[in-house]
């Protein structure tokens, strides 16, 4: 059997999420392998890859925040709000101060109400926003809620008639960070979209974990589906009954923990499953004990 476990992409511009995907199956030798949060193939940074049974673990990974490295430019606005779009509006920027940009980026942080790119992969009536936008019938899309606990403008710099603003964004999982740039460009009257953009966590994998595709060309690293489950979520203890209880689809009292998953661990240290807790009971949202235990 392969090993299972996460690998941390450094994704490489111009690569699609699925493209690295891809990559990893062959290295990996396995096709059971997915992705926890899509990056649009202009970004690049952290992207969590699950091998194997740690493919069980993405869909919760995914809901973490997430922090990003950016720029925006003010003074043009795209059809896809970043750079690999087509230009629609180009407006001079050249008034806009300092001071005008930090207060329009403040007014975008904390709980917002956030309409997702029309050049994105939502479904609508069952098709993909950006097929239904290059087919010349961009969506209307319904705002949602995110959480942008940080927005800071870290530099500014002046090409001509233009404004170049690099930034840190700390946030929710669905924020896009091409609408932050859109938003931002609105607020102040000239129009903006993301011409860069790095992502530097997701919730606790850090760009500094990350490997390339070419160092793992050279040796797959794996994080350990025990260790991957441990740094991601609280963790339980479980007896020997209660893992074997657990394994089998059973339920435990709860402990306080809340909803959100909780990593339970036999008393080898082994990942039995992934818990919740609803009504005074614990129970599996996955289950990743061997088979027999």
């Amino acid at each position: 059997m392969n090993a299972s476990g996460l690998v941390v992409v450094d994704k490489p511009q111009n690569w699609t999420s699925h493209d690295v995907v891809a990559r990893i199956r062959k290295l990996a030798g396995t096709r059971r392998v997915g992705h926890a949060g899509t990056l649009d193939p202009m970004a690049t940074g952290v992207l969590v890859v699950g091998v194997e049974r740690a493919t069980r673990l993405l869909g919760h990974l995914t809901l973490s925040d997430k922090e990003y490295t950016g720029t925006i430019r003010l003074g043009q606005t795209t059809d896809s709000d970043d750079a690999q779009g087509a230009i629609l509006r180009l407006v001079s920027a050249h008034d806009v101060s300092d001071e005008d940009i930090k207060r329009a980026a403040s007014g975008l942080t904390g709980d917002i109400q956030q309409v997702p790119p029309g050049v994105s992969a939502i479904k609508v009536g069952g098709e993909r926003s950006y097929r239904l936008a290059r087919a010349g019938q961009p969506p209307v899309l319904a705002a949602r809620p995110v959480t942008v606990s940080l927005f800071a403008v870290e530099a500014i710099s002046r090409p001509g008639d233009l404004v170049d603003v690099d930034v840190r964004v700390s946030c929710s999982s669905g924020t896009y960070i091409r609408a932050l740039a859109r938003d931002l460009g609105a607020a102040l009257g000239v129009g903006g979209h993301l011409t860069a953009l790095r992502r530097t966590r997701v919730g606790p994998y850090e760009v500094g974990q990350a490997h390339t595709l070419d160092r793992l060309a050279e040796r797959l690293e794996l994080i350990p589906l025990a260790d991957a489950a441990a740094a991601a979520f609280p963790r339980r203890e479980l007896s020997a009954e209660e893992a074997v209880l657990i394994g089998h689809g059973g339920r435990l009292p709860a402990t306080g923990a809340g909803a959100g998953p909780v990593a339970a661990f036999g008393p080898g240290g082994e990942l039995i499953a992934l818990l919740t807790e609803e009504d005074g009971l614990a129970r599996s949202l996955a289950v990743f004990a061997p088979a027999g235990a």
